[in-house]
């Protein structure tokens, strides 16, 4: 088996992410440090403005991370106790958990083995008299079938609020996702671009966008005048100074991404391994490339002593956590829980060399 040259056995040498902060975000940040507005301010508003016409909607709202996004996103479509949302059961928790906060009640509807969103096909089935949205995930930065849920949420009048935070600048049929339904995003530091920690809420809807801004500041339309319960989840304007210069990189990183998913798909010939598929009429933005592999802990075994770092995007269903087992979730999602048996995520950040993506694909060759 092929071996990097390493100081220590198990040396993650190829990380499986690296946020690229540079000196323009450095002079950016140190900008409104000294403009004594730190708080939310006027950096806030450009990137709201930049990151809106970026996906191509109306309005943004900027909070203080995608989990707060998506938990305000619900609460300004009027989500609440007594509601039910569709969503998947293989993402990370903060999806399902958003629809908690709200007081209504997520129900799972299985994914789609390819692809790993949400299968479009089965939605139908999971709709009652009590669903008042639908939340697709756009997992790896992969869009979910948004023609048939948006079909299906027009004819029977639904709200979706998509989960875009793995995919900023994916796009389904030429059109960015965040721009069918409510969009949110994260800028957590692992994302396609970061601003330290962050969200961000998009929507062409005028009162969606007035809510979700008195939300996130206390319950505020006017300064100390409360006209509902809301949080203090804003983004700041040290975390908003990062984003905007992110955005400028990130349709270059998103083809550095784009690139290195496609070397490594061409050139792992390990028939035991099952490299990512892109759906047609889809933009995958490679925020993970996760392979399959029938013994993934010996896969991991080789990359360890390789000193190629990896990640397990999601070992544990969220139907299977103990909490929602608590709750008394439960019920079968075969396609979602052999996926998370299976998966494993491997580097092709913007900083992945050629030569380091030449040895994780020999590595796996060698297996």
């Amino acid at each position: 088996m092929p071996r990097l040259q390493i100081q220590g056995e198990g040396r993650k040498v190829i990380p499986i992410a690296s946020p690229d902060i540079g000196e323009d975000e450095k002079n950016a940040v140190l900008k409104v440090l000294d403009s004594g507005i730190i708080a939310e301010g006027p950096k806030v508003r450009e990137f709201e403005e930049r990151f809106a016409a970026y996906i191509g909607m109306k309005h943004a709202v900027a909070v203080s991370s995608g989990t707060a996004a998506l938990h305000i996103a619900l609460l300004a479509h009027g989500v609440g106790p007594g509601d039910e949302v569709v969503t998947s059961p293989f993402t990370f928790i903060a999806s399902a958990n958003s629809v908690l906060y709200t007081g209504a009640r997520p129900v799972f509807c299985d994914i789609d083995g390819d692809t790993f969103n949400i299968d479009a096909d089965l939605l139908a089935e999971k709709i009652t008299e009590k669903t008042k949205a639908i939340m697709p995930v756009h997992l790896y930065g992969q869009p979910a079938d948004m023609k048939t849920i948006m079909d299906l949420a027009e004819d029977r009048g639904l709200i979706v609020v998509e989960d875009a935070c793995q995919a900023h600048g994916a796009e389904y049929n030429g059109k960015k996702v965040g721009s069918f339904g409510t969009g949110c995003f994260s800028f957590y530091p692992t994302k396609n671009m970061t601003s330290s920690e962050g969200g961000m809420i998009t929507t062409d809807d005028l009162e969606v966008d007035r809510l979700s801004r008195i939300i996130r500041q206390h319950g505020m339309a006017r300064r100390y005048y409360h006209e509902m319960l809301g949080f203090n989840l804003r983004l700041t304007d040290i975390a908003a100074a990062i984003g905007v210069e992110q955005l400028r990189k990130l349709p270059a990183y998103n083809e550095a991404r784009i690139r290195n998913a496609e070397y490594l798909t061409g050139h792992i010939k390990n028939k035991a391994f099952k490299t990512p598929s892109v759906a047609g009429g889809c933009r995958h933005v490679f925020h993970q490339y996760t392979v399959r592999h029938l013994e993934r802990e010996r896969v991991i075994k080789a990359l360890t002593e390789n000193g190629i770092g990896y990640g397990i995007y999601y070992p544990v269903p969220i139907h299977q956590q103990p909490y929602y087992k608590s709750l008394g979730y439960g019920g079968s999602f075969p396609a979602a829980e052999k996926a998370c048996s299976e998966v494993l995520s491997l580097p092709v950040h913007p900083k992945v060399t050629r030569e380091s993506l030449r040895f994780i694909a020999d590595t796996l060759n060698g297996l």
